[in-house]
């Protein structure tokens, strides 16, 4: 009996990871938004906002997780953004350092600009972590559209997030 629970355990863990490898999560269309977030970290994503901010897809931008060095003028100019857009539109987050923290910083931020759309921009093998810990802490009637940079993760990336997703799905089922 024991064998064929290790067995099952086993054979779920495995068909899981394939789904997760497989059928990564997509680029979002040209649908529209009150705003987008950006978690910095991986190549594209960045691009992938300020696009769709020159689309008007979104009319704000907040790029969670930058690194307390950068000043927004080093920003604009890496990035070639206008100066007016970084005034108007562009909030740098400095206070996140990772999945969790970028969520908690970019509900703040969605709350304060009262947003009641969301694009979530961010690599495609991240994305659902990404999105769990978004939905955990914002308002239930704010609509999270998913925008996924297309990427060639390796099998490592790949590994590693998926237990880092079944781990928090883990943490939330044991928080209540």
């Amino acid at each position: 009996m024991f064998r064929r629970l290790i067995s099952l355990l086993l054979l779920l863990w495995a068909m899981g990871f394939i789904w997760f490898a497989i059928f990564l999560p997509r680029p979002a269309g040209e649908q529209h938004s009150d705003a987008v977030v950006v978690l910095t970290g991986g190549e594209g994503r960045i691009a992938r906002g300020l696009e769709v901010l020159d689309k008007g897809w979104a009319q704000r931008l907040l790029v969670s997780g930058v690194d307390r060095e950068v000043k927004p003028r080093e920003f604009a100019v890496t990035h070639q953004v206008r100066p007016e857009t970084i005034e108007c539109c562009i909030t740098l987050g400095f206070e996140s350092f990772d999945t969790r923290s970028n969520a908690a910083e970019a509900a703040r931020w969605i709350s304060a600009n009262k947003a009641q759309s969301i694009r979530l921009v961010t690599t495609d093998w991240h994305m659902r972590r990404a999105a769990l810990e978004l939905e955990a802490v914002i308002p239930a009637d704010v609509q999270l559209i998913e925008d996924a940079v297309s990427s060639r993760p390796s099998f490592r990336i790949l590994f590693m997030e998926y237990h880092k997703l079944l781990a928090r799905q883990a943490s939330r089922l044991w928080e209540g």
